[in-house]
């Protein structure tokens, strides 16, 4: 099994990088939760071990975890001590940016998935 732990449905991937996680097994997306800026290292910890025990119940071969900085450092240290395999999608990021008339920037991202690279 391929657990998503990100904030972007497995559903929204390129072929490819759906296929990419599939060679891993079957894809459950699993929701990185949202953390308030106001929230302590404790917090982080208590949110991280409760995120652990929920993707170890489902026995994944591979986790890809993505998303707030800190929660994913505790997720996947946590995880990688448990013997898991963690990994982060790798892509391409095309981006154009345009000057508006009231001095504003608009930014355009677009990204190409190449490959996962374990942490």
């Amino acid at each position: 099994m391929f657990i998503n732990c990100t904030n972007h449905n497995s559903k929204n991937w390129s072929k490819e990088q759906y296929e990419a996680a599939s060679l891993f097994g079957e894809v459950v997306d699993y929701p990185f939760p949202n953390v308030l800026p106001n929230e302590d290292e404790k917090d982080i910890d208590l949110l991280a071990e409760n995120v652990v025990d929920d993707i170890l119940r489902m026995q994944p071969k591979v986790v890809m975890c993505q998303g707030e900085f800190n929660l994913t450092y505790s997720i996947v240290s946590k995880l990688k001590l448990r013997g898991i395999r963690v990994v982060a999608a790798c892509s391409d990021r095309i981006t154009e940016e345009e000057r508006m008339p009231d001095g504003s920037t608009r930014k355009i991202a677009n990204f190409r998935f190449v490959k996962f690279r374990e942490y």
